[in-house]
């Protein structure tokens, strides 16, 4: 990995590629696409971290980008959220999170993702004293900045830890209210094998009496019974995650039947080891049966690449085929929280692009 989080391997030149790879690359690179689960605490830059470590007087275990790059060769997804809270614990001010915000928003823009729906999780923040005003200032000038300056398309997801108490997320639901305009969803991330769905029923019947769209992780360590728990008893609408259900065929048929989106981290499942190699991932096997699979880079500063990387490695490691990949990009509009007009505009750059 290197200073912008982006795998060595990723960042090297095109040029070094054969001629076919280099088009197929360069292709993936400029395909209009759509990321609808991305942590933004997972997308700060080890040398953002060591600048806003030092900034902010905080003392961390890691003295350069490289013993950062050590730390990511995870065990699981514990070992995983040990650095990640690590990390989140250097921010600490708006221009903090204003920055953190940016820098995501400028790869978008590189990388041509034209909508972004992007989860923030004040509860991480809250141990070092950090409010919610603070965060949202920060975030919200960020995004604006970039909407006014390329038009980039961005909605929040308010994303809960459910290592903490159902009551301690009710508690940041209401304060959360004067921020309501600026968040489209609710999400659940964090530790999920200990944590059952149903212990935040009560969060999501308040969410859904907002007008809040839902949306939970489900199915990366948890059990399947976790994705059918989540559409059942919190009434989500949209699966994080959700790759385990392949050990249950009667929920495969279900999504199938349902087109229940599952928004799939194909490069942080190999890093948290819910499956060995991406040549083992069932992403594509999963589109070929027709269920609504999307490509999302998750943590992408800690787990080897943004979206252009998960798109190219699918390519390399499955043989991933253009009509794939579009078909991919396509979900991922498709199962956006947009409004019906701008998501069909969105839908008809990709189709321009794929024509061309």
């Amino acid at each position: 990995m290197n200073s912008t989080g982006v795998s060595t391997e990723a960042a090297l030149s095109t040029e070094a590629l054969p001629a076919e790879e280099r088009r197929e690359h360069d292709w993936l690179a400029a395909m209009p696409k759509c990321e609808l689960h991305l942590h933004i605490d997972g997308s700060l830059q080890p040398a953002r971290l060591l600048e806003l470590a030092e900034k902010n007087a905080v003392a961390i275990p890691h003295a350069s980008v490289a013993d950062i790059e050590r730390a990511c060769e995870f065990t699981d997804l514990q070992s995983f959220l040990d650095l990640y809270y690590l990390g989140a614990s250097v921010l600490r001010t708006e221009a903090d999170f204003y920055h953190l915000m940016m820098d995501y928003l400028r790869m978008c823009r590189q990388q041509n993702i034209l909508h972004a729906e992007i989860m923030v999780e004040p509860q991480t923040y809250a141990p070092f004293g950090v409010t919610l005003d603070v965060v949202m200032r920060g975030f919200v000038a960020a995004i604006d900045d970039a909407r006014r300056e390329w038009g980039q398309s961005v909605l929040l997801i308010l994303s809960f830890l459910r290592h903490l108490s159902e009551d301690s997320a009710l508690d940041l639901l209401r304060e959360a209210q004067p921020w309501r305009e600026h968040f489209v969803a609710i999400g659940l991330a964090s530790a999920e094998r200990d944590h059952p769905p149903a212990q935040f029923r009560r969060l999501y019947s308040a969410a859904r009496e907002l007008n809040l769209r839902l949306t939970a992780h489900a199915g990366e360590e948890g059990p399947p019974t976790f994705i059918s728990d989540a559409l059942d008893v919190l009434g989500v609408e949209r699966i994080d995650h959700g790759v385990r259900a392949v050990e249950e065929a009667s929920l495969l048929e279900r999504l199938r039947q349902d087109q229940v989106p599952l928004t799939v981290c194909p490069l942080s499942n190999v890093r948290l080891c819910v499956v060995d190699t991406l040549q083992q991932h069932p992403i594509l096997d999963l589109l070929e049966q027709g269920l609504c699979v999307t490509v999302n880079s998750d943590d992408p500063a800690y787990f080897g690449g943004y979206l252009n990387e998960n798109y190219t490695a699918l390519r390399s490691a499955l043989g991933m085929r253009r009509e794939q990949a579009l078909a991919l990009s396509r979900n991922g509009f498709h199962a956006s929280f947009l409004g019906p007009d701008q998501r069909a505009d969105l839908l008809a750059r990709l189709d321009r692009y794929a024509a061309s």
